[in-house]
């Protein structure tokens, strides 16, 4: 990894000794009259660039900019400036325009420009000032759309739903248009599984329950956005199936000492509890931020099965029936605590800490029936299956960035270091009687299964404006994953216990993976390109220890791909107001890494879980047309093929069935979806996401070969109403009809939410009550196909249903806007760790 560092830094170097231009001396721009009158070229339109910054010289993101013609005053575009307050405009003719630039928590300006002959048009750095006056105002009741449409993201402002309060970020997540979370935390976006999750540009490095599970234990309080990308540029790594979901925590960007409180009370089917503190205090070169939150999730699932047995010529032999009720309890405390330093205006060093612990205990009863072929009972079974389970984790990013000048050449550089520990105990009592209720055997199993996981990373990004309009970014990056799976399995007679060396196991994993990248962005007059292309080598190493009924084992894996991407643009009036998109991005989908454990894990008596060390990884080529108007309508066609699908797979062993992922073939989704943002009235915004796809699945499974489609679609409705004195409402909720995936169908679901708010404390304040599954109806059931000599049906019954009681407070003594927190450089790798 370090000899590609030194390589790419080396490249760029050159490549900007060769094709850099003389840039031009900084000056402040506050407002002012610009003429260009210089020697003509030939091409045809006008680029204009600027960045904006605050008084300190420091970037302002987002910061609206339009540009209309002086004569006429009509708009010829508009534009928000990027992570660095770069922007760019483009007009077709000469004349004499007006630039309007603004951002929250500052003053207006405004500037007129000239253009003459020059085509090519770098601006001074925009200054603006903070609005002193009028800051609280704009920190506490400034107000976001819930959904904003970018080129190549989905943006969700997680606060602008009332129905948000007092939720954690998986219910956050499954409320979002095109986002689906299945019974076991798996989440799937855009009618595909396989989507990376990040939190605040780093992957979690988790998935399924303890993906879940970690996103349970963060508070809605402490989110600021959630970024969904179906189709990431190169910068990102190409793992993912589905895309990037990065959920981003809340970040102050103003001067001073400022931050944010809540606390929530929910009820449920338990009492539910959760507290937030954000806090953020820049002085001088020094900014500190922190978050923590502390949530007791308590909550309960009743889970049915029904198998079905049948003989090698397709009679029914007997059945099964399942009751379960699961109680889980967690404390889950985090924290993310930070400095940046800013060496000069150009220079910031900085390092961020994060750690998370969530202790929690579940219970497990069940009860269990065996029938036979005449569905009379031939044997019941009742379990009582208890854990406690400790879940913790630390990291630190260290973070520099340089910008060369106020045209956006920068260089950054991150360091990360992460640590997963988890620790579960957990003891099964099963006691079986005959038909007749007598007592006929009792056994108790008891584990401790510890997980450790270390994961370094490194990355640098260099970013290179170049002439007429063109930007070249280039990286690279290695990260390193080294895990350690223990399972001792222990059988407890008479008060003694033996070792059970049939279950008992230790796996060992380690992957290095290795990536550079380049990426061209290209703006002409209505067209804008953007082209990439990403290289990632991949090495891994998995070890599974003998023991006295089972020989050492191990396996190499080594791969190199490419994954090119591609995103065109084309404005069909010279506003831009009516944008039509081609993209076209291929990906990759590692297998988790628990997936490749073999050993089997228990869930209970009849119910076991392996992994797969012969998992492929599989790769998808994804292609969308898009089409937007404003930020009113955003219309949309998908296709997907996929390779070496993985899926969730069921197999059976006796009346035992046994879960695991498997390779089944490939896949295709053909799919539609709009999006339409609507204001009937000035008190009621309307937003409609709606979503159709067709998949088919098709390969071999077992014995037998899978061909299994279907036509879903999904309805996602939000009314926001503004009140009188204060007061706002909503009611919302999301429908999804029965569907395909892989091996399983999955029934029809949905829920409906409501809430209502009151600003108080001179709109510094607010108090909020909502309902989450107002009607109490959301469930997952569904039915798993292709079983040789078996069918099986299931139903999860949660306590979605909540009233929440909530208070949140903010408060800012501030001027002026600070750094962008850093997302240092850990990737996918976070996303695919299992816990458990």
């Amino acid at each position: 990894m370090r000899t590609t560092l030194f390589t790419l830094i080396f490249i760029i170097t050159s490549l900007n000794n060769l094709i850099a231009s003389p840039l031009r001396d900084r000056t402040i721009l506050k407002g002012s009259h610009y003429t260009l009158a210089e020697k003509p070229n030939r091409q045809t339109g006008y680029v204009i660039q600027g960045k904006v910054t605050n008084v300190n010289h420091q970037a302002i993101d987002y910061a609206t900019i339009i540009i209309k013609k002086i004569n006429s005053g009509k708009v010829i575009q508009s534009t928000f400036t990027d992570s660095i307050g770069s922007f760019q405009l483009n007009v077709s003719e000469k004349g004499e325009y007006l630039i309007g630039v603004s951002a929250i928590g500052t003053f207006p300006l405004s500037i007129s420009l000239t253009l003459g002959e020059q085509q090519q048009v770098k601006l001074p750095d925009i200054i603006l000032t903070a609005n002193v006056s009028n800051l609280k105002e704009v920190v506490v009741t400034g107000k976001k759309a819930y959904i904003e449409q970018k080129l190549d993201r989905t943006v969700i402002n997680v606060g602008s739903l009332i129905s948000n309060d007092g939720a954690n970020a998986l219910e956050v997540l499954e409320k979002s248009p095109g986002v689906v979370v299945d019974g076991n935390g798996n989440i799937s976006f855009k009618g595909k599984s396989g989507v990376t999750v990040f939190i605040d540009g780093k992957p979690s490095y988790l998935s399924g329950n303890s993906l879940a599970n970690y996103l349970k234990s963060l508070p809605s309080s402490v989110l600021d956005q959630l970024e969904l990308m179906d189709n990431p540029p190169a910068k990102y790594d190409a793992a993912g199936n589905s895309g990037v979901i990065n959920i981003k925590t809340k970040k102050s960007k103003i001067k001073g000492f400022n931050g944010s409180l809540s606390a929530n009370l929910g009820q449920a089917h338990y009492t539910q509890t959760s507290q937030s503190l954000n806090l953020n205090y820049r002085i001088n070169k020094i900014n500190i931020f922190s978050n923590a939150a502390y949530s007791l999730n308590h909550s309960y699932r009743k889970l049915n099965l029904g198998r079905n047995y049948f003989d090698s010529n397709g009679n029914f032999n007997s059945a099964f029936e399942q009751i379960q009720y699961i109680k889980s309890k967690t404390n889950a405390a985090n924290l993310k605590i930070g400095m940046d330093y800013y060496l000069s205006p150009k220079t910031t060093w900085g390092i961020v800490f994060t750690g998370a612990a969530t202790p929690g205990k579940v219970d497990n009863p069940s009860d269990n029936r065996l029938l036979n072929n005449t569905l009379q009972l031939d044997s019941l079974i009742t379990a009582n299956n208890k854990s406690k389970n400790r879940f913790y984790n630390g990291g630190i990013n260290l973070n520099y960035s340089h910008q060369f000048d106020s045209l956006g050449k920068q260089l950054t550089f991150d360091l990360d270091y992460l640590n997963y520990n988890s620790r579960i105990n957990q003891t099964f009592i099963n006691q079986s009687f005959g038909p007749d209720c007598t007592l006929t055997n009792t056994q108790i199993i008891k584990d401790n299964l510890p997980t450790n996981i270390h994961i370094s990373s490194a990355r640098a990004d260099y970013t290179l404006p170049l002439n007429k309009g063109a930007k070249l970014e280039a990286g690279a990056k290695g990260s390193y994953v080294n895990t350690d799976n223990e399972a001792n399995y222990f059988n407890e007679r008479n008060g003694t216990s033996t070792i059970d060396y049939n279950l008992t196991n230790r796996f060992t994993y380690k992957e290095n993976v290795n990536a550079i990248y380049l990426n061209l962005n290209k703006n002409f007059n209505r067209l804008s390109l953007q082209l990439g292309l990403r290289l990632e080598n991949t090495n891994a190493k998995g070890h599974q220890t003998g023991n006295p009924t089972r020989k050492d084992s191990s396996f190499v894996k080594n791969y190199t791909n490419l994954f090119p991407t591609a995103y065109f643009s084309y404005k069909l009036d010279s506003s831009g107001t009516n944008l039509l998109i081609v993209s076209y991005g291929r990906r990759i989908r590692r297998p988790y890494y628990q997936d490749l454990n073999p050993f089997i894990t228990l869930s209970d008596k009849f119910t076991y879980s392996s992994g797969n060390p012969f998992l492929k990884p599989q790769y998808s080529d994804n292609y969308k047309l898009s089409y937007s108007y404003k930020s009113t309508i955003t219309a949309a066609l998908y296709y997907n093929h996929i390779t070496d699908i993985q899926n969730e797979i069921v197999r059976q062993e006796g009346n035992i069935f046994i879960n695991g992922t498997g390779n089944i073939g490939t896949a295709t989704y053909l799919g539609a979806s709009v999006n339409l943002a609507l204001q009937p009235t000035k008190w009621w915004f309307l937003n409609t996401y709606i979503q159709v796809f067709r998949n088919n699945f098709k390969g071999q499974l077992f014995s037998s070969y899978i061909d299994q489609s279907s036509t879903f679609g999904e309805i996602n409705l939000t009314n926001q109403f503004t009140l009188p004195q204060g007061w706002s409402a909503e009611i919302g909720g999301f429908y999804i009809t029965r569907r395909a995936n892989g091996q399983f169908i999955n029934y029809a679901n949905g829920q409906l939410n409501a809430g209502i708010q009151k600003k108080i404390l001179n709109n510094n304040g607010s108090v909020k009550l909502n309902a989450r599954d107002l009607l109490n109806t959301y469930t997952t059931d569904g039915i798993a196909n292709y079983i040789p000599n078996a069918t099986s049906s299931f139903r999860n019954r949660y306590n979605s249903q909540v009233f929440t009681l909530g208070f949140t407070y903010n408060f800012a003594q501030s001027k002026n806007g600070a750094k962008k927190r850093k997302t240092g450089s850990v990737d996918v790798e976070k996303d695919r760790v299992k816990t458990q």
